[in-house]
């Protein structure tokens, strides 16, 4: 048990399963964040929510509490930006019509990596997808794939060597502009926050000035506290975040076997998820 996790017993408001780019299943985390002392978490998969009800009724049975979230594929002023919404109704029209279209895009994206990929490495497009949905395939998978033929060790070496943005292999995607997202998501009665504002994965950090247009179209808070963050970009964003009223949340990003990050590593207090829940469609 974490220090951090002890110290706070707070949520866990970012993870990932089996549902999108995740290594376990949405039940595995929830009776994983019970044994952590944690005393919650949400399931913020890439634009779904099918794990929605296997990680409500798993915390449920493991005695914790869960909070329904998707993170949504952004982009602004062009640049990859990531979206956390929280409580959202399951049948916002808007929101979940604009995701079937990030979702077919990321299909048709994840196909032509492949392709590429496979000229140069012995891959498949069918032990990329293995026992996937299609919907959820995207780069970690074709990086999965790549470490079980044996050519690299882990998915992290796979994304900085092979599929990083300035590789000849890597391709863009279709992605929902950030305001139009945030609109979407408060529509739908949930709460925005800001994604990862710092992560070293980034070529830049978001601008303050960035922050203030997210905050002028509704944006609720920004996840502050990420085991992924640059601490010599975060002051200016944190900051920035403080001066707009934005609330500061802390999360994992835990990916199971995916990435290094610990479930719990990084935590929201109590009373900042209570603040995040009020006024929500689906508050749990």
């Amino acid at each position: 048990m974490t220090e951090s996790v002890v110290a706070q017993a707070g949520f866990d408001l970012h993870t990932h399963s089996v549902f999108s780019d995740g290594t376990t299943r949405p039940g595995e985390i929830a009776r994983e964040a019970a044994d952590l002392g944690l005393a919650g978490f949400a399931l913020t998969d890439h634009d779904t929510i099918d794990g929605w009800d296997e990680a409500r009724d798993a915390a449920e049975a493991a005695g914790i509490d869960f909070l329904p979230g998707i993170e949504i594929t952004t982009k602004h002023n062009g640049k990859s930006r990531h979206l956390l919404g929280y409580g959202i109704a399951p049948l916002a029209g808007e929101l979940f019509d604009a995701l079937a279209q990030v979702r077919r895009s990321r299909l048709t994206r994840a196909r032509e990596m492949v392709r590429l990929v496979s000229a140069d490495y012995a891959i498949t497009w069918e032990a990329v997808m293995g026992e996937e949905d299609a919907r959820t395939v995207g780069r970690p998978h074709i990086a999965d794939a790549l470490v079980a033929a044996g050519y690299f060790p882990d998915r992290s070496t796979v994304f900085s060597e092979l599929l990083h943005p300035r590789s000849p292999y890597y391709l863009g995607t279709d992605a929902i502009e950030t305001v139009d997202a945030i609109r979407m998501v408060r529509a739908a009665g949930g709460a925005a926050v800001l994604a990862h504002p710092a992560a070293f994965r980034q070529r830049t950090p978001v601008a303050p000035r960035e922050l203030a247009e997210l905050a002028n179209a509704g944006l609720f808070g920004v996840e502050l506290r990420h085991p992924e963050h640059r601490e010599d970009w975060l002051p200016p964003i944190i900051a920035a975040a403080s001066k707009l009223g934005l609330v500061a949340t802390g999360s994992s990003d835990y990916h199971g076997a995916g990435k290094p990050n610990l479930l719990g590593q990084q935590v929201t207090e109590l009373d900042t998820v209570a603040r995040l829940r009020e006024g929500l469609a689906v508050p749990r």
